[in-house]
């Protein structure tokens, strides 16, 4: 039995669940969230909270076990905390700021990036090098943040690009260190 597949997910106060067939819609005070599962997924919801089983112990079923009841606890922490990705701009001259909706990226090419966040994603200016995406659904955001990052990833002799914030870029020695 999965570990994470066989805990139930509690679901707070402000938060409703509907099921209905392989649909599960998710509402809460910062928003809706809809998503579809293999007719395969057995999720129900017993009292106040969510339960997922599976129909056998075939391989495909533990599969999906685990993945189902993973992204249904997302869905019920994003419609509550929401999620966030926080990245950093390293490299002089490099800088992010807002033009509207849009956000234009000065990466050291011979022209701005102006990028436009997807309806439901908040993409906000921290300063010149910090970016922080927000939003409900923690697979859209995650996809934003390594849109955002492939722009210009960070290289391994200087350290220059977008990185996130929590990331350790891995450093190698230049030219000098090899004429030993």
């Amino acid at each position: 039995m999965s570990r994470v597949g066989k805990k139930p997910i509690p679901i707070p106060d402000k938060v409703t669940v509907a099921i209905s067939g392989s649909t599960i819609t998710v509402k809460g005070p910062k928003g809706e969230l809809k998503q579809t599962f293999h007719p395969e997924s057995q999720v129900k919801v017993e009292g106040k909270e969510v339960v997922v089983t599976r129909k056998s112990n075939a391989g495909f079923h533990r599969a999906l076990h685990g993945s189902v009841r993973a992204i249904v606890a997302n869905m019920i922490t994003g419609v509550t905390d929401g999620f966030e990705r926080k990245l950093d701009i390293v490299g002089v001259g490099f800088k992010a700021e807002t033009k509207g909706k849009l956000v234009q990226f000065n990466l050291g090419y011979s022209h701005p990036i102006l990028f436009a966040p997807p309806t439901g994603i908040e993409v906000q200016v921290a300063g010149p090098t910090a970016v922080v995406v927000k939003g409900v659904d923690k697979q859209i955001v995650g996809q934003v943040a390594q849109k955002i990052r492939s722009f210009k990833p960070p290289e391994p002799y200087k350290g220059k690009g977008i990185k996130y914030a929590d990331e350790t870029v891995r450093r190698k020695a230049g030219k000098a260190a090899a004429k030993k």
